[in-house]
């Protein structure tokens, strides 16, 4: 033990207690690190090595994902009634309904069938081909990778390190910034498969775990850019992506603030005990050390600790996959063919008036269809002045919540948030991103 707390343990002594956890640490929270936050250029495109690891699986299969997606879709679906929790509650009949139609749909689109309407591009072959494809083979495989992350000491290395940040900014242990960094590097399904996790283990509180879930868990770099080519920003992409990352996160400082989640509960998963972060005031990176090396050394064994992982990520897949296809569509068809996100609009026009945003009705009916999905947006605004461009693109992210893919995420997960209170926490982040963002934008476009 003591040479454990004078930093790195001698490998001299022979004593394999030591020097095994210290290899554990050091080895697979690189590989880690490496997998989910360092970018790499393969065949002229730079992302995240699991990005490409997703990227080629879908190349290399193409006729057999969306079967696998299928099958996935279909066990989600069937899965509810199966255990019976199906009918546990309204919320529970209402979303395993949806997830029935959600296989229907899915079906549809694999097999070609069905009304023209469906398959318009920007309908059911968008919600399948970039949200479900990518989705349904990211989260299991990024649940593998995320094993290396949270079982070996990397989590309580960070958390003591960034504790003196996160807790007075956010309100959260430092080791949430592990799962802000997942989202925005890798997507914001691994960022909340990381949440659900370390909630699960008594490490957040719900009321924690709700502010990250709400927070934190944005949509990835590769989704901004993709917005910035839509609205024609790449030219600005790092005054784009500074001021969004900025914006996200200082708005999430203030709704933690504010009702609801001021008010929700500080106990944890299950009535347990929960395991929260000891406050660390002293010796920072030598405590810090010492826990990393305690959670390696009593580390499972590694072939058990993956499929724990991995049997966690296909769970929660088949979960989000159905909910898509259903919740997402109906968002899409309210956006396209009805007026209610007109309607919505109204509600946010005198904020985009005050700050005096060209366009200012437009802008209000784009940052209400971002509750449907986060593309919606971007696609109104195309061809608006470039400060409203700018901010409906800053919108787009911060705002996080939009139901054609992050709440069936979070909706799947065992984080007790309802759906009105994610819809209350969407409004006032919608407007406090437009309030922020538009004197920024003006300074600096």
């Amino acid at each position: 033990m003591d040479q454990i707390q004078t930093g790195v343990p001698e490998l001299k002594s022979g004593k394999p207690s030591s020097v095994i956890p210290f290899f554990k640490f050091i080895i697979f929270s690189l590989i880690g690190i490496f997998m989910f936050f360092v970018p790499i250029t393969l065949n002229n495109r730079s992302s995240i090595p699991l990005d490409h690891i997703v990227t080629w699986i879908r190349n290399t299969f193409p006729e057999a994902v969306p079967f696998y997606l299928l099958v996935t879709i279909a066990f989600g679906a069937i899965h509810p009634f199966i255990q019976g929790n199906w009918k546990k509650d309204g919320v529970h009949v209402v979303l395993s309904i949806f997830k029935i139609i959600g296989l229907v749909v899915a079906s549809l689109i694999v097999f070609e069938i069905g009304p023209k309407w469906l398959f318009e591009p920007d309908m059911g072959p968008f919600l399948f081909n970039s949200l479900v494809a990518s989705v349904g083979v990211l989260v299991p495989i990024g649940a593998v990778f995320l094993s290396l992350l949270t079982g070996y000491g990397l989590l309580e290395f960070i958390g003591v390190i960034m504790q003196p940040i996160m807790r007075p900014i956010w309100k959260t242990p430092g080791r949430s910034a592990i799962d802000a960094v997942a989202s925005f590097v890798g997507s914001y399904s691994i960022g909340l498969l990381i949440t659900n996790r370390i909630f699960k283990e008594g490490k957040y509180s719900i009321k924690e775990a709700a502010i990250i879930a709400t927070g934190f868990s944005t949509v990835s770099a590769t989704f901004m850019i993709v917005v910035a080519k839509t609205l024609d920003l790449m030219e600005i992409w790092n005054t784009y992506f500074w001021v969004t990352l900025f914006v996200t996160f200082f708005v999430t400082a203030i709704t933690v603030r504010l009702h609801p989640l001021r008010n929700m509960s500080n106990g944890y998963f299950n009535n347990m005990d929960g395991n929260p972060e000891e406050v660390i005031k002293k010796h920072r990176m030598k405590e810090a050390w010492n826990q990393a090396m305690e959670v390696s050394r009593k580390s499972s064994n590694f072939v058990k600790t993956v499929w724990i992982h991995l049997k966690d990520g296909y769970l929660m897949t088949t979960s989000i996959l159905p909910s898509i296809m259903s919740i997402g569509l109906l968002g899409l068809v309210l956006a396209e063919y009805t007026p209610v996100f007109d309607l919505i609009g109204y509600i946010f026009y005198p904020f985009t008036w005050l700050v005096q945003l060209p366009d200012a009705s437009l802008a209000a009916k784009a940052a209400s269809m971002g509750i449907a999905e986060m593309f919606l947006p971007a696609l109104l605004v195309v061809d608006a002045a470039l400060i409203t461009k700018f901010v409906i693109g800053v919108v787009s992210v911060s705002s996080i919540i939009f139901f054609s893919a992050v709440v069936p995420v979070i909706l799947s997960t065992e984080i007790p948030i309802s759906i009105s209170k994610m819809v209350f926490i969407w409004f006032e982040r919608t407007v406090l991103t437009i309030l922020i963002t538009t004197p920024i934008a003006y300074l600096l476009l």
